[in-house]
This record gives structure tokens, C-alpha cells and sequence, in this order.
């Protein structure tokens, strides 16, 4: 029979549950913490405690929605890290409690491979398209914009990363500036398709290799603004889709550039994206528009596994249950991981 995977992720302010037979994705529940908006950003403590009141219910309805009892599992597949500590450790806690209490093993994941195996997922009533290795993927989120290249499931290698702000800070950051709700990337990205993304013009940091960073791009906006308001108060209001369109323009050129110039380097033509930043229409659209340009084979995740779910931990700990890298009793959660 399938080998059937309890996926838990609590990387972050979403605690999530998901149930997957071999590649078959059963069930993913997702608990989102809206306590967070009213202070412009996650806050680790309230991060933690919801966690705690979330994940028994959490994974209570991915185990009834999937259709088995506990009694089913083969192995618990839990986020590791990279995140904040202690929400983190809520779900290693309780992947720990359940391991020992179903004697079955656990299986470590590092958060980022799981967006990139979100690409391995598949639905009950279709098998979506999946990138053929070695494929490169731009994995772009609130914290990471990286270029990744995937030689097999577990085999990938980080050959570009930000050198500062990540793309999502950028979004979120630049939101903040213009008076908008976080998180901002959502926002910019709906008030970008009603502006002119060729109105304003900012700056494009250049960096060695196939590395990123957005600082500069984040000053630059800051103090476009700083100066159009001294003569016109309300420039940000009159100028708000214009301003949006711009700078969500600006960073996926950004992103884009170094992408093209990786995808020449290493002579790939399979290129994923992935990460919450994969969710953006305008870069969707500009990363299938230069598919068709340069003779990709482009790869989208579905919007439900672009933000932060365990259908992308349960799939990585599926391939991690095959080779038999099993997670110890005494494994601990990491803030911080520098390699894939």
C-alpha cells in the first residue's frame, strides 16, 4: 500500500495539518492568525500561544477530512525550520508526542525544500505537471529570494540568494511606507493591475553572481516619496495604482534578471517558482511570458501551496520516508538554516 504522511507546519502564523497517501494529497487544513494585522507584523509570542490553541483541532480535521484514523499513518512529517523558534517548537513538540504515542517515525523538514516539493504534489482527481530534474526554481517569500537549483528531491543546491531584504520584505516594507494594511504584497499586487507599471522609475541594486538584494530598492522608494511629498502632501493617495504597478514592475525585473541569466549558465529550460511571493499575478504572468520568450517549461505551484502549508512538508517527508532519514527523539527546532 501508499505510504500515508501526517504533514504538520508551524513555521511561522499559519499552523497547518495535511494528509498524504504516496503523492495523493488527502487533506491540507490551514488555521490562519489574524491577530497579527493591527501591528504591521507577526509577533513571535502571540505567534506561539496560537499555534498551541490551534494544532490539536488542526490536525484532528486534516486526519477526518483525509478519510483515515490515526491508526493509518506511516510517519509524521514536521516543518524543522527555518522560522521563529518557538512557534517551531509547537510543532515539533507535538510531532514528537505522536511519534511515541503511534510508534512510528518522524521525518525533519526544512521549511524552504518544502515549497520547492509543493511541485510534487498531486490532487485526488488529477496529477498536476511536474518539473523534470535537474530544474531551477525561484523561490521568492516573505524572508527568502533564492534561486535553487534541484537536482533530485533531496539534492538541491542554493546558487543565488538575497544579500539583504527579501523580495517579500520589500513588498511589505514599501507597503508600510504608502500607509497600506499588512501584509502588503497582497495589496500592492491587486492595486498594481488598475496602474501604469512604466510611471515611476526606481533603483535596481546590482550584485555579484546570481544574488539579490532589494535595500537598496526599498531606500530608493522611500526617498522618492520623501521628496514628492514635500511639494505635493498627497502624492501617495493621487498616485497610489501608479506607485504600486512601478515598484511590483521594478521587483520582478529584478528577480527575473537573475533568473534568465542562471537558467543560460546552468543550459536549463524547466523553471519553477515557488514561495508566498509565487501567489503575485504580475510575476506569474512575467515568468510564463519569458517561458514562452526563451523556450521554458514553466512551473506555477496552485495558490494554495504557495503560502505556508503542510501538504508541501508531507510530500517532502514522503520522499524522506523512502530513502528511511528518519528524524531522532532528540531532534530541536532551528531559527536558521544557511544550506538546502
Amino acid at each position: 500500500m501508499d505510504i500515508t504522511i501526517l504533514g504538520i507546519e508551524s513555521s511561522c502564523d499559519d499552523t497547518s495539518a495535511a494528509v498524504i497517501r504516496g503523492r495523493t494529497l488527502l487533506s491540507n487544513v490551514i488555521a490562519s492568525q489574524d491577530v497579527h494585522r493591527k501591528y504591521g507584523g507577526v509577533i513571535p509570542e502571540l505567534a506561539s500561544r496560537a499555534h498551541q490553541q490551534n494544532i490539536i483541532p488542526v490536525v484532528d480535521t486534516a486526519i477526518r477530512e483525509a478519510g483515515i484514523e490515526l491508526k493509518d499513518l506511516d510517519g509524521i512529517a514536521f516543518t524543522r525550520g527555518p522560522g521563529l523558534l518557538g512557534s517551531l517548537m509547537v510543532g515539533v513538540s507535538f510531532a514528537k508526542g505522536l511519534s511515541l504515542s503511534l510508534d512510528i517515525p518522524m521525518m525533519d523538514v526544512n521549511h524552504l525544500q518544502g515549497h520547492i516539493s509543493s511541485h510534487f504534489i498531486d490532487l485526488p482527481d488529477r496529477q498536476l505537471a511536474h518539473p523534470r530534474f535537474p530544474f531551477l526554481c525561484l523561490l521568492v517569500s516573505g524572508g527568502h529570494s533564492q534561486i535553487v537549483l534541484v537536482k533530485d528531491y533531496g539534492e538541491m543546491e542554493i546558487v543565488g540568494t538575497t544579500i539583504d531584504d527579501a523580495a517579500g520584505e520589500a513588498f511589505d516594507k514599501c507597503a508600510k511606507v504608502m500607509g497600506l494594511p499588512y501584509p502588503g504584497g497582497p495589496v500592492i499586487d491587486k492595486l498594481a493591475k488598475e496602474g501604469d507599471p512604466k510611471r515611476f522609475k526606481f533603483a535596481k541594486p546590482s550584485v555579484d553572481g546570481f544574488n539579490y538584494s532589494f535595500s537598496g530598492l526599498k531606500t530608493s522608494f522611500l526617498y522618492f516619496l520623501r521628496d514628492e511629498m514635500r511639494e505635493n502632501p498627497n502624492f501617495i493617495g493621487e498616485n497610489k495604482a501608479d506607485l504600486c504597478a512601478s515598484l511590483q514592475s521594478t521587483i520582478i525585473e529584478i528577480l527575473l534578471n537573475k533568473l534568465v541569466r542562471a537558467a543560460r549558465h546552468y543550459d536549463i529550460r524547466d523553471i519553477a517558482i515557488a514561495g508566498g511571493v509565487s501567489a503575485n499575478s504580475g510575476l506569474r504572468r512575467a515568468i510564463v511570458e519569458e517561458g514562452v520568450r526563451r523556450g521554458w517549461n514553466t512551473f506555477l505551484p496552485e495558490f494554495k501551496f504557495t503560502t505556508d502549508n503542510a501538504a508541501m512538508i508531507a510530500v517532502t517527508g514522503y520522499f524522506k520516508y523512502q530513502r528511511g532519514e528518519f528524524a531522532p527523539m532528540d531532534v530541536v527546532p532551528v531559527a536558521r538554516i544557511s544550506r538546502m
